[in-house]
């Protein structure tokens, strides 16, 4: 059995380690663009900001831990066609310049996402920069060295992570998005209003509702010119999205609009022979039941270790995602998972809301912290379908547990009377969870 895995990040690392695990028979060969593998784009603000020292600790594996479990790993190489007819890959070694071909019997897709980059004029310009990969974050650190001021487009977790990260590096910073507020994928407006009041205090221009028309400067950037404005600026980071790496398959598998790969609940795609996991294939949502593009760390590993139990027989199902995810900024700590409001409008789902704000813990405590929490769920069977949390508490936790309500299908009803413990350290006699369950039947 020929298995030919490309792409070696969160998805394509997880296939591969469980697969060598698994078949020991398997004939495994990887291919990687980068000189690395395992790189959690997750961490990249916190190596700019200085809080992870050690870039090492970034990488959940390496080329000699994959290599030493009889792996293939033939880095910087870059795959040029697939020909899924005969099942061969072309590719080429991006060092010597030497192509090559190769023949699978299962060939797994784990070529990730990549940073939208919008055709603006001057985008091409020195200090005008990525922010995805390794080499990109050292690049970064680099150049931000030199900088007074810099300005990060797009305002989704990537983009305030940074804002945080130059603020406390001493940075004047700009956020600029098109959209009126931030992190809009995630939270409704009550709590991005939150989080973009403490950037405000902390003397961040924050530029929403506004579109980059230019970036200006002789060699380098030293302005970003909008719809409403212009920003005199040293370093610029574009952290406006990400799109699925899936140019090699293009017309051969089934995909979303946006070219993000389907699978089946097996992570088959439409070619019986073609596996694929992570940020470049598209994953079942629960909330609404369809396919969803969701780049999130959390579902490649999942997805990518599932291709591994199903590569060679049909195994064990994706049982699906809400999309979870938490961010903390400053002293903010703040998650979500499944529908919000906003995201459900935009879907067409009919959804209800509650909202409740309870301290975290009895106000006898040396300190009790304040707690938002909201939970949309479906009118008629009053199944919970998402739920938001912020508080300076980091009971982030909460949406963990309204992760599994959605996936199981509890109601909103059925939440106020959950068996959640109580000590005063912690939590409420009823838990906000509770009490937002409660709120929704009165």
């Amino acid at each position: 059995m020929k298995i030919a895995v490309i792409g070696s990040t969160h998805a394509g690392t997880a296939a591969v380690t469980n697969m060598a695990e698994l078949y020991p028979e398997a004939e495994i060969t990887v291919y990687e663009r980068n000189d690395n593998v395992s790189f959690l784009s997750c961490g990249l603000a916190l190596y700019v900001g200085g809080v992870v020292e050690d870039p090492k600790g970034l990488f959940y594996s390496s080329p000699e831990k994959l290599r030493a479990l009889g792996i293939s790993l033939k880095l910087q190489h870059d795959v040029l066609n697939i020909d899924t007819d005969n099942q061969v890959i072309e590719a080429v070694n991006l060092v010597t310049g030497e192509q090559l071909t190769d023949r699978y019997d299962k060939l797994v897709m784990s070529t990730g996402s990549w940073p939208v980059t919008p055709p603006i004029p001057g985008i091409e310009l020195e200090n005008v920069l990525l922010a995805k990969n390794y080499n990109q974050a050292n690049t970064i650190i680099d150049k931000a060295k030199q900088a007074e001021h810099v300005t990060v487009v797009g305002a989704g977790y990537i983009g305030v992570e940074l804002v945080e990260a130059f603020e406390k590096a001493g940075k004047q910073v700009t956020l600029i998005d098109g959209v009126d507020r931030i992190l809009n994928k995630y939270l409704d407006e009550e709590f991005t209003n939150l989080v973009e009041q403490d950037f405000q205090s902390r003397g961040i221009e924050l530029r929403l509702g506004e579109s980059v028309k230019e970036f200006s400067g002789a060699e380098k950037v030293e302005a970003v010119v909008t719809d409403k404005g212009r920003v005199e600026t040293d370093l610029v980071i574009m952290c406006v999205g990400f799109r699925p790496n899936t140019g090699l398959l293009k017309g051969k598998v089934a995909m979303l609009d946006n070219g993000a790969i389907k699978v089946n609940e097996y992570m088959q795609t439409s070619d019986p022979a073609i596996y694929s996991a992570g940020d470049c294939c598209a994953v079942k949502y629960n909330p609404t039941g369809k396919h969803a593009y969701i780049p999130l760390a959390t579902n490649a590993v999942r997805m990518g270790t599932l291709v591994a139990k199903n590569i060679i027989q049909p195994t064990m199902k994706n049982i699906g995602t809400q999309g979870t995810s938490g961010l903390h900024i400053f002293d903010l700590n703040m998650a979500s998972t499944g529908l919000t409001e906003t995201s459900a409008l935009a879907l067409g789902v009919n959804v209800k809301n509650i909202t409740i704000n309870e301290k975290h813990r009895p106000e006898f405590m040396p300190t009790s912290e304040d707690v938002q929490l909201k939970i949309s769920y479906e009118p008629e069977t009053r199944k919970i379908l998402g739920a938001q949390v912020i508080s300076k508490a980091d009971v982030t936790q909460s949406i963990n547990t309204l992760s599994v309500c959605v996936q199981t299908g509890m109601t909103i009803d059925e939440l106020g009377y959950v068996d959640f413990f109580f000590q005063p350290h912690f939590n409420q006699p009823w838990n906000f969870m509770n009490k937002a369950g409660l709120a929704a039947a009165l």
